[in-house]
């Protein structure tokens, strides 16, 4: 993930009082949030960025961000957005800690919380039907269905251990008022899953958009956003491709998502 700018040295400096010795702080270029990470943990790639992209958020939105990690979908809603209030919502107990030191560390506590709990059992700070928007990135993919990661925070965000997708869109269906969003980004190979669950749960797809790394190659992701009990046909939206070429560089779209400076001509 490239979407953060670092010193001449390649370090970040500590901020005393938030930042751990074991941690780093990533500043992410263009609108200047910083996001701490652990050094050797669960690290945030471009998903995040991609979906907070592509959702529609109407002026003064109540918005949750299930599964928010370090918080960075959430931030990013935060710093892009006049939403008054973002509520991320987070399983594993150090990810959430971090992420609300991320919040402080930004001076966006006013907007933004983050709530240690389970997809499957909403704390009582996220109330039915209170909700404009849901975000969701979640788990991808089932325990059987690749290597898992090394650490239990990796494997934890990417694997479907505590968690999988039926529980992440019950609850953005449960969290959702009436005519109320939910957008997810999830793997496109899981594409038929992830609409027979919205449609099952009363969300209606309403856009899409198949995010592919590179021009000719199969999609790798899915951007899907659903409207509850409402109707409206879909759309689907071009392709979203990552990089140019056989390389790594970012397409003028990708760089514009996330925020990286144009290159030169």
């Amino acid at each position: 993930m490239s979407a953060v700018k670092r010193g001449s040295d390649g370090a970040v400096a500590a901020v005393p009082g938030l930042v751990r010795d074991d941690e780093t702080v990533e500043t992410v270029s263009g609108c200047d949030l910083r996001i701490i990470q652990a050094q050797d943990g669960y690290r945030y790639a471009i998903d995040p960025f991609l979906l907070a992209a592509f959702a529609t958020l109407p002026a003064g939105a109540k918005i949750a961000d299930l599964g928010t990690g370090s918080g960075v979908v959430a931030l990013l809603v935060a710093a892009t957005s006049d939403a008054p209030c973002i509520v991320g919502l987070e399983l594993q107990a150090a990810l959430a800690e971090r992420a609300r030191r991320s919040v402080a560390l930004n001076g966006l506590h006013d907007r933004v919380s983050v709530v240690h709990g389970d997809v499957r059992a909403l704390p009582a700070e996220l109330s039915p039907a209170s909700f404009d928007i849901v975000l969701c990135n979640p788990p991808y993919r089932a325990p059987a269905s690749g290597r898992l990661a090394r650490g239990d925070e990796r494997c934890r965000a990417r694997f479907e251990l505590a968690g999988g997708l039926t529980d992440f869109v019950a609850a953005g269906a449960h969290l959702l008022k009436n005519g109320g969003h939910l957008a997810m980004i999830f793997l496109a190979e899981r594409l038929t899953e992830l609409l027979v669950e919205m449609r099952r749960h009363r969300l209606e797809p309403r856009r899409l958009r198949i995010v592919h790394s590179r021009s000719g190659d199969a999609a790798r992701l899915v951007l899907v956003e659903a409207l509850r009990n409402g109707r409206a046909p879909l759309t689907i939206e071009p392709p979203l491709i990552l990089y140019r070429g056989a390389g790594r560089d970012y397409s003028a779209e990708a760089r514009a998502i996330l925020r990286l400076p144009d290159e030169p001509a």
